[in-house]
């Protein structure tokens, strides 16, 4: 059954890739958002099915850096470097959150 399921995640992601940069014919920009959405939805189910505490948080923190890398790439798209700037502060919150997520795992407070 584990077999099964990794082959057909395998052959959704070759499908996918095919088709997002071989048949659409769309800006790189889009392709690239593209491929972060469907890396965000894997995320997501880590997130709720995750075995562990810490899977989850791990994935809450590389969801935090896809939506950094989608600021940067709607940024540079756009041509707005605002949205370069609220990236930063995206990482920076990401940063401070996976910090503060790891001492309630290891059960200390946060004032430690």
């Amino acid at each position: 059954m584990k077999f099964l399921r990794w082959f057909t995640g395998l052959v959704f992601i070759v499908l996918f890739v095919i088709f997002d940069f071989f048949i659409y014919d769309g800006e790189i920009y889009f392709k690239l958002i593209n491929v972060i959405l469907l890396c965000a939805i894997f995320i997501l189910y880590r997130v709720f099915v995750g075995p562990s505490p810490a899977d989850r948080i791990v994935a809450v923190d590389i969801l935090g850096v896809l939506t950094v890398g989608m600021l940067a790439l709607l940024g540079l798209h756009y041509d707005q470097s605002f949205l370069l700037d609220v990236g930063l502060i995206w990482a920076l919150l990401s940063f401070i959150a996976s910090l503060a997520f790891a001492k309630v795992l290891e059960g200390r407070s946060l004032d430690d």
